[in-house]
């Protein structure tokens, strides 16, 4: 919760920033997302080859188990598309290529809002800090009301990193391979979706 609480904070300065026109124009107006997205990219890339063990536990998975993140992204992506029904001024690729973040915040709202505007990208950066902390906060009741796999499917890319903890708390040791499995998969799964939706 501090981190995203941290997210949201340096991101209102800099619409503060960018409001006040408290940097040089040419500073605003270059390419620094990009770097910071290839800087996004890089860490994602070390934090799971610096560790073997990961891939090994991978092996280990139940091949059932193994469809979750698919779920997950199925499930996200059918109820965005009906929520584009509700919102007649964004269309329906619009709104899944917001729930294409999947919780991963800090990459996805840096490509909404060079795809498609600051207005949409701020939607997104929202939209998955929320998702996270829906699942922070309501985990206990997830587990007690659907079973062990809800907070798992809630969480989106979350479960490999921000939300393992709570998840392992309330569901049990036994989900921390099926929770990274699940974060990964559907990691990974984020910049292509998001990409593809804001291009349609």
């Amino acid at each position: 919760m501090k981190g995203s609480l941290i997210i949201v904070g340096f991101f209102l300065l800099g619409c503060l920033a960018g409001y006040f026109q408290l940097l040089p124009a040419a500073v605003a107006s270059s390419d620094i997302s990009f770097y910071a997205l290839c800087a996004l990219m890089c860490g994602v890339g070390l934090s799971i080859g610096s560790d073997p063990q990961t891939l090994q536990n991978f092996r280990s998975l139940n091949p059932r188990l193994a469809f979750l993140p698919l779920m997950t992204i199925a499930g996200t992506l059918a109820a965005m598309w009906c929520v584009s029904w509700l919102l007649p001024h964004r269309t329906p690729a619009e709104c899944m290529a917001v729930g294409s973040g999947f919780g991963y915040y800090s990459l996805s709202s840096i490509f909404i809002t060079e795809y498609k505007g600051a207005e949409l990208g701020t939607v997104a950066l929202l939209s998955n800090i929320l998702r996270e902390i829906a699942t922070l906060l309501g985990t206990p009741l997830l587990v007690r009301w659907f079973g062990n796999l809800a907070p798992i499917a809630c969480g989106g890319a979350t479960t490999m990193d921000t939300t393992l903890p709570v998840i392992t708390r309330y569901a049990g040791q036994q989900w921390v391979v099926v929770s990274l499995f699940h974060g990964f998969v559907v990691d990974f799964s984020v910049p292509f979706l998001v990409t593809f939706f804001c291009s349609l």
